[in-house]
């Protein structure tokens, strides 16, 4: 199934965001997150945990005499420094903060050991013990983060040192690990070098990359088990492997026969959007159909509403089918991000929306809920449900906080999240060599080339807010070409006209769109949820978009039982939420009206500017409770009728401690 035009993003200076919602985003991420971030991996955050990041770099360099700090992979936060760094040079050049990059990357380059291994911890605790422990200590997690670093550093200044040093320890791997004679049969106990490998190799060309990423999914999982051979050579105990086995890896079986998402919820996404990078470039139908599968299984039986995945603080993990509890779920912020990975390489091999609708699901909700609003902040998990008491004395809840933290000595989500919204352009726009496909609607001009020719567009809109999208042809080629639009999965009316004239009225059963009344126009159809215009267009030209926006109730497969009896609030893409900040405390005592006439307001000074929701609902009273036992004998429920407000839940936790609620009563 290999693509003979392959789709991909819009490149990230060819993009200028300007509209209100994600121009704002991306300007907090350069302005604030990452000049903080760099002070955070200098360990100058007064309250905030240590990184050590910059600390064993320079120890490593012999720069300075010390001790490794921090975790075994905390090499891997400055790398996504350094990727998000890079993203944001693309569209924003900042002298100030390329040096900044150089002088780090020089830093590396003198840590850097002959053979081209970099990894601080062995480099200070003993090289001799390098590549010993795959299972647990994260070498080629942090030489994957690392690639990426290098390719977006690449990308953005055409410089090539990070590139050098990445392609150095990519080569040191390839010669340590395989299946030939004298090299080890191991994998990354925690996967992102498979994908970053791709990447490695769509910049260099070299097809060592795209073999040394195939081997690792291969090896993964085969009998006999490496990471059981490991703890046997050195005498090591079995860890996670206790009670989650292998699985915790994915390792637990090749991943050809994995059906199932088990595992770390991070590991697992990075994983198969490692997998769906070597099914795109070597056209593998039995790779392609596995990962549709673990794809089928995570979004039908395993993930909220708000896109957030792993719902067990133990082990960060995937569960069972359907176990999907708010109060204690762990919903990790990194693991939203990865499913966001998974979902635009599905997308690029299929072309299909469903990965799409995802993406977006994920990002608006259980991504951007890990920052706060001033981008000072972060969680590192994403509840659905929310107690300040119980996170303080319940243990089972001791690792959701009720509010955000400046920083993490596990800090992999801030810079996860800054270099994801740095490229947000990317995941809105890709082409192929005949289309341009409108991903996200994100508002701002795209150039591009489509048959060799320069394409321009100019992108109008208020989304997610409101529901007009105006595009403006600028510059179009002279022969026909293609505007793919996703008609989003969450809308049930849509409208588009092409200067003036509607093409595609809503609510057309067939699945096909009308043109000028004609179903079977060539210029006008559909394809797995995107609208296909293709046609001579000329400077000037207007496309419509209108996606009717009603306040929808949500209700959960019945089979989640914690949803059972409850509905979630959406907007567009937004999942709303109940806050005690606007309906006192007790949240859990709210039912909404089965009939609510919901009422939606933007508000300037909410939160940054947000469209908020009213409707009225009813509050369970302790009437008759308050010298009463714990328990009594039944009687009919005494309700006060109670004005109930909603915010987008992506904004929680940004007006002070309090209780927060996305699944309400009927």
């Amino acid at each position: 199934m290999k693509q003979d035009a392959p789709i991909t993003p819009v490149s990230l200076s060819d993009v200028t965001i300007s509209d209100p919602f994600w121009k704002t985003y991306m300007e907090l991420v350069r302005s604030h997150v990452i000049p903080y971030q760099w002070e955070a991996l200098n360990d100058r955050i007064e309250g905030a945990a240590p990184s050590y990041c910059i600390h064993n770099f320079s120890v490593a360099a012999g720069k300075k005499k010390g001790e490794f700090g921090g975790f075994v992979f905390q090499d891997s936060d400055l790398y996504k420094w350094l990727e998000a760094a890079s993203y944001s040079l693309m569209w924003h050049p900042d002298k100030e903060l390329e040096a900044k990059i150089d002088s780090v990357v020089d830093l590396m380059g003198e840590a850097q050991q002959e053979d081209g291994y970099l990894d601080t911890y062995y480099i200070i605790n003993g090289l001799e013990n390098r590549f010993t422990n795959l299972r647990d200590n994260h070498e080629l997690y942090c030489l994957g983060h690392m690639l990426e670093a290098a390719v977006a550093y690449h990308q953005a200044t055409g410089k090539d040192k990070l590139l050098a040093i990445g392609c150095a320890y990519a080569d040191c791997v390839a010669r340590e690990f395989g299946t030939e004679p004298g090299k080890r049969r191991g994998y990354p106990g925690h996967e992102v070098a498979e994908l970053a490998l791709v990447k490695l190799y769509h910049v260099t060309g070299n097809e060592a990359y795209l073999r040394l990423a195939s081997y690792f999914i291969d090896e993964r999982g085969q009998t006999p088990n490496y990471f059981a051979l490991e703890e046997a050579a050195h005498g090591r105990e079995k860890g996670w492997n206790r009670t989650l086995g292998y699985g915790y890896y994915q390792a637990d079986k090749p991943v050809r026969e994995q059906t199932e998402a088990v595992g770390h919820a991070v590991r697992a996404v990075y994983l198969y959007s490692g997998m769906a990078d070597v099914a795109r470039e070597t056209g593998d139908e039995t790779l392609i159909k596995a990962c549709e599968t673990l794809w089928d299984d995570i979004v039908s039986r395993k993930m909220y509403i708000t896109g957030a995945i792993g719902s067990s603080e133990f082990g960060e993990a995937f569960t069972f089918s359907y176990d999907l509890p708010n109060d204690t779920i762990y919903g990790e912020t990194c693991a939203a991000i990865g499913l966001v990975f998974f979902a635009r390489r599905m997308f690029e091999l299929t072309r299909d929306s469903k990965y799409i609708d995802v993406m977006e699901r994920a990002i608006y909700n259980g991504v951007i809920s890990g920052m706060s609003l001033d981008g000072t902040s972060f969680f590192y998990v994403n509840p659905l449900e929310v107690d300040p008491v119980a996170c303080e004395r319940d243990f089972r809840k001791s690792h959701v906080k009720p509010v955000r933290q400046k920083w993490f000595g596990c800090a992999c989500c801030p810079p996860n999240l800054a270099r994801l919204l740095s490229s947000i352009a990317g995941y809105a726009y890709e082409t192929d060599q005949t289309a341009l496909y409108m991903n996200l609607f994100v508002g701002g001009s795209i150039r591009t080339e489509i048959q060799d020719q320069p394409v321009s567009l100019e992108v109008a809109t208020r989304y997610p807010w409101e529901e007009l999208v105006t595009v403006t042809v600028k510059e179009a080629p002279s022969a026909s070409c293609t505007l793919a639009i996703r008609m989003p999965g969450w809308c049930r009316k849509s409208i588009v006209s092409v200067n003036g004239t509607v093409i595609h009225p809503s609510g057309n059963p067939s699945g096909s769109a009308d043109a000028e009344g004609s179903s079977d126009s060539p210029n006008c159809h559909m394809e797995k949820g995107y609208l296909y215009l293709t046609r001579q267009w000329n400077p000037g030209d207007v496309v419509e978009l209108c996606f009717s926006m009603p306040v929808e109730r949500i209700q959960a497969n019945p089979r989640v039982r914690e949803d059972v009896g409850k509905c979630a609030v959406m907007r567009g893409p937004l999942v709303y939420c109940l806050e005690e900040a606007d309906n006192g405390s007790g949240l859990s005592r709210i039912y909404l009206d089965h009939q609510p006439d919901f009422q939606v307001t933007y508000q300037e000074d909410l939160l940054g500017g947000v469209c908020a929701i009213r409707a009225k609902g009813r509050f369970l009273s302790d009437s008759g409770w308050e010298s009463a036992p714990l328990y009594q004998m039944y009687q009919t429920p005494s309700y006060e009728e109670k004005e109930l407000t909603f915010i987008p839940y992506y904004a929680w936790a940004n007006r002070g401690l309090g209780e927060m609620l996305v699944w309400v009563h009927l």
